[in-house]
């Protein structure tokens, strides 16, 4: 039943972001035309996106052991931000050339993270990691004021629509590489969902009950890392989704991640289709970012469940 209710959502979703938006709804040629082109490719990368984010946060909560954990905790967001204001404040021009910059700069965070996490070169300690990720985020973070405070303010403003996030350049082609990319790293996650199950419990008692600790450290770490950033190159920095969703799912799924990560998959990307949706509709034409969005709904539901743990 809960299954049901959960797609049977993730649908209704789909359709009402296809259905609404400033052109409305027809069956005349130029509105067919906005519905094929715009408002479906759009829809469908939102929810593959938010998906991935879910399934990024529910893994790194159980990796590191921390509640608060969640995709941009590990400097990534920071990486791909600096990448993407660099593109702009250089004028690199290309439908593609911000996505990729972006991209980069994530993986260049990934691998600096990765490096400081790695200790004595063999151990991949997750305390050492948080730290890792926190301080290569503030300094992407100042890296990107710097860029942003010497700019014009068109770049300026440019910046600013993009680190806040949205799905305004969605098209087919963009969710073709985005889905032919996020299906490995998702795979490898539900792969390794028994051994995040164990690691829930400390490094040590998984080891004991079977587990290759090392490697699930390493393969999680790095599945979930290259998904965040693909969903960071195409999409900017939408927050909450990794943080709240998990524990939405948690409190009506259970711990067990072989049910968890396709639960969350499917109610991440729902949060996210009808996020979009809203910024979209609210005070058309003009365009809100969805990470605002995300941000009005993500809070006030994180504040309950903080108080239904506390109960």
């Amino acid at each position: 039943m809960k299954w049901l209710a959960l797609v049977t959502a993730a649908v209704l979703a789909l359709v009402t972001a296809v259905v609404v938006g400033p052109a409305g709804f027809s069956a005349d040629a130029t509105t067919l035309g906005i519905i094929r082109d715009l408002r479906m490719p759009r829809a469908l990368l939102a929810f593959l996106v938010g998906g991935s984010l879910a399934v990024t946060g529910s893994a790194l909560q159980a990796l590191v052991r921390n509640p608060l954990a969640d995709p941009y905790l590990l400097g990534l967001s920071g990486g791909a931000g600096l990448g993407a204001v660099g593109a702009i404040a250089l004028h690199l021009d290309g439908p593609w050339v911000l996505p990729a910059s972006a991209f980069v700069g994530a993986l260049a965070a990934i691998a600096v993270v990765y490096r400081l996490g790695v200790v004595t070169g063999a151990v991949l300690d997750t305390r050492v990691l948080l730290l890792a990720g926190v301080v290569v985020g503030a300094f992407a973070a100042a890296m990107m004021g710097a860029i942003m405070a010497v700019s014009p303010a068109a770049e300026l403003r440019n910046a600013f629509v993009w680190l806040l996030g949205g799905f305004g350049s969605a098209s087919w082609q963009s969710v073709s590489v985005f889905a032919a990319y996020a299906a490995i790293p998702v795979v490898l996650i539900y792969v390794a969902a028994r051994s995040l199950d164990l690691l829930t419990l400390g490094e040590e008692p998984a080891t004991y009950l079977g587990a290759d600790v090392e490697r699930t450290k390493r393969l999680v770490y790095g599945a979930a890392s290259l998904l965040t950033a693909a969903a960071v190159a195409v999409s900017g920095t939408i927050g909450f989704v990794g943080l709240v969703v998990p524990h939405a799912i948690r409190l009506l799924w259970g711990h067990l991640h072989r049910t968890l990560l396709p639960a969350a998959f499917l109610l991440g990307g729902t949060l996210l289709v009808l996020a979009d949706a809203l910024a979209r509709t609210l005070f058309a034409p003009v365009e809100l970012p969805v990470g605002v969005v995300t941000a009005f709904l993500g809070v006030p539901v994180f504040v309950l469940l903080v108080r239904r743990w506390a109960r």
